[in-house]
């Protein structure tokens, strides 16, 4: 595939590289190493010029100066999947990997019928295939189909898939082939250009831990602030031209790039003033003969003076705050067991929900629809909106308006609008200030409002029709991947937003940093149906980590109404070592609940207290089982016929009666801490 491409690099080095594009300079005078096994998040605005690097290491682009010093192999993968017209189907485009293992197959065939030849030097011929031989088992060649295979299920892929043509999938699927390829390949430097963009959360889970195993160095770009925090130990901060390391994950780089920039603020400043006094000092006594020596000694400090760049100015502060919307009623709306189903002309239909659970959503709820690709959840977030038809009955609330913000609205837009014009009409009356502060916040600054809608990118166009989407919100939003094309600064902005204001909504979106800072509701979709998890996303992920997913009633609400307590936002974004500090006490407090019964409820949520409670009562329920069956064991006299078995029944008999008591002292303790 064209996207997937494999370089003979590894270890990079860059000696003062420079490039411009279109007459802008992208990189100037840009030197860095990378070094063995980093795991490196390359992080910058957007037309910083990451792409750009990324293309320069993967040799798909020449600088214009410059040298690069490369080693072993490099795999790159691009934000952007060509059209393939290869005729392969999926698996055999992604065994394409290992043509280089086929080319070796192929000698060692030539090689095995040239020794039946007694003319030719057997030795040496023996010689190669044993190198052959050992390269093939390096390269695992015996497991290449199964290894394959396995690589593209954990990326989404369904088995029955894989014969399908590669040019009937999606743009979004075509990238998941390429990634497959390039994993497959094992390069020693692996670049990845937004590689969660198209993925879901299960597949972004599967590469998180694949990558974790990975043995070579790792350069991503990434606006997934949650999958850089977890998948980097170093940030290479790229600005005007230059790269500055930080050695951490994301959130170090936040607090440790504002420390440096306030010290280098104060540097420049200090020699800024240094300079102007040196100038004033030759300005006034350029012409007095007395003071020539000194006026000539300090021009030759300022030629000679390495003058400090101008800091990195801080980000910008954006707050949007929208528009609080009119009231509804207490509930939104209802939705009966419903079923979808796709009739297809070249096969069976297509069942996307089969009488799935009912659905009520209430005033205040911010839920987030979760599940593979191909789940439902766009196809759910329709039914909402009430434009998709089912087999079943939607009911809207008192006093609900709804807005919905689809992923190809943008298609939707006027070509001959310019951006701010475009917003205009959708906000009558607002004022320009406003309206022009709202598109900075979704990057179109300056003259970028009066660009014509014609000319913008794919990603542009998204980010305008999600502000038009947000400038008047109603108080019942539908949101099918708003973060899709924003950086992480506007994804910030829009967080922000959606927290502070008063209606209900619904987010469809892989972004689980997002997620977890927006949503109190996870919605999984799933098996044809819809499994509701009270809390956030941190709350749902901590349940799934230990097993009490399947314990949650499908209906249940949160026995009080206040925020889980560990996940209060209203104190500002934490530190990383906040976070690390308390999901460690959660776990242990979790453990010894489990094990001891001795409970530190303060450190644990609502919704984890409440899972544990109902762990205790599903074990007390199959205790009580297990006690019923003795009991009946021990009410029969012919068990007194045995003294052995008579014995050991009232040995377990009393066991049980003391695991119950302790369960229920668990339990008891745990619902006092709820109440």
């Amino acid at each position: 595939m064209s996207t997937a491409t494999l370089t003979d690099l590894a270890l990079i080095q860059l000696q003062s590289i420079g490039i411009s594009l279109g007459g802008n300079p992208i990189l100037q005078d840009l030197t860095w190493t990378v070094g063995d096994g980093k795991r490196i998040g390359l992080i910058g605005p957007n037309g910083a010029g990451k792409t750009t690097l990324l293309r320069i290491i993967g040799q798909q682009l020449e600088p214009d100066k410059g040298e690069i010093s490369r080693t072993g192999t490099v795999g790159y993968l691009t934000q952007d999947v060509q059209d393939v017209t290869s005729g392969h189907s999926i698996i055999e485009e992604t065994l394409r990997a290992f043509e280089a293992i086929e080319a070796m197959q192929t000698r060692e065939v030539e090689l095995t019928r040239a020794l039946e030849d007694p003319d030719t030097n057997h030795a040496k011929i023996l010689q190669e295939l044993e190198v052959i031989h050992e390269r093939l088992a390096i390269h695992g060649a015996h497991s290449a189909q199964s290894r394959a295979e396995s690589v593209l299920e954990g990326l989404g892929f369904a088995t029955r898939e894989l014969n399908r043509p590669v040019e009937t999938l999606s743009g979004g699927f075509r990238m998941r082939v390429a990634l497959a390829q390039i994993l497959l390949q094992k390069p020693d430097v692996l670049l990845l250009d937004e590689p969660t963009n198209h993925l879901d959360i299960v597949s972004i889970d599967w590469l998180e831990k694949y990558l974790k195993t990975y043995s070579g160095t790792v350069i991503l770009v990434s606006h997934d602030r949650y999958f850089l925090n977890r998948m980097i130990d170093t940030v290479a901060h790229l600005y005007h031209g230059r790269i500055a390391e930080y050695a951490g994950d994301y959130d170090f780089f936040l607090i440790e790039r504002e420390k440096r920039r306030v010290l280098e603020q104060a540097a420049y400043e200090n020699q800024q003033r240094d300079i102007q006094q040196d100038q004033r000092f030759i300005d006034r006594f350029r012409y007095k003969a007395s003071k020539a020596r000194q006026v000539q000694s300090r021009i030759k400090h300022l030629e000679k003076l390495e003058r400090l760049p101008p800091p990195e100015s801080p980000d910008a502060q954006i707050r949007i705050r929208f528009p609080s919307p009119s009231p509804s009623g207490r509930r939104i709306l209802s939705l009966s067991p419903f079923s979808k189903i796709y009739p297809s002309q070249n096969g069976p239909a297509v069942k996307v929900f089969d009488q799935a659970t009912p659905l009520e959503i209430t005033r205040g709820q911010k839920i987030a629809l979760i599940g593979k690709n191909g789940a439902g959840k766009s196809t759910l977030s329709r039914i909402l909106y009430g434009s998709e038809s089912i087999q079943g009955d939607l009911q809207i609330g008192h006093n609900v308006s709804i807005r919905f913000f689809a992923q190809h609205q943008a298609d939707t837009l006027t070509a001959s609008d310019t951006v701010l014009e475009s917003l205009q009409r959708e906000a009558v009356g607002r004022e320009e200030v406003y309206l022009r502060t709202l598109l900075g916040a979704f990057l179109f600054t300056g003259d970028d409002v009066f660009k014509p809608v014609h000319v913008l990118s794919g990603g542009e166009k998204s980010r305008l029709a999600l502000a038009r989407t947000l400038v008047n919100p109603a108080n019942f939003l539908i949101l099918d991947e708003p973060t899709n094309h924003l950086d992480i600064q506007s994804i910030g902005v829009l967080i922000e937003a959606l927290r502070q204001y008063d209606g209900t909504f619904v987010i469809v979106s892989h972004d689980r940093h997002f997620i977890d800072h927006v949503a109190n509701v996870i919605w999984h979709i799933g098996d044809q149906s819809v499994r509701t998890y009270e809390g956030t996303y941190s709350d749902y992920q901590w349940a799934l980590d230990h097993g009490s997913l399947q314990r949650v009633s499908q209906t249940r609400k949160s026995p009080q109404k206040a925020a889980p307590k560990s996940h209060s936002r209203s104190g500002g974004p934490k530190t990383k070592e906040q976070k690390r500090r308390e999901a460690e006490a959660r776990n242990r407090a979790y453990q010894e609940a489990r094990t001891n019964g001795h409970l530190h409820h303060e450190q644990l949520t609502d919704h984890q207290l409440q899972w544990l409670c109902e762990e205790a009562e599903s074990a007390i329920s199959e205790a009580e089982a297990r006690k019923k069956v003795l009991e009946e064991i021990l009410s029969d006299p012919q068990t007194y016929s045995d003294p052995v078995q008579s014995e050991e029944a009232t040995i377990r008999y009393a066991a049980i009666e003391k695991e119950l008591a302790d369960l229920y002292q668990k339990w008891e303790q745990l619902a006092e801490s709820i109440q």
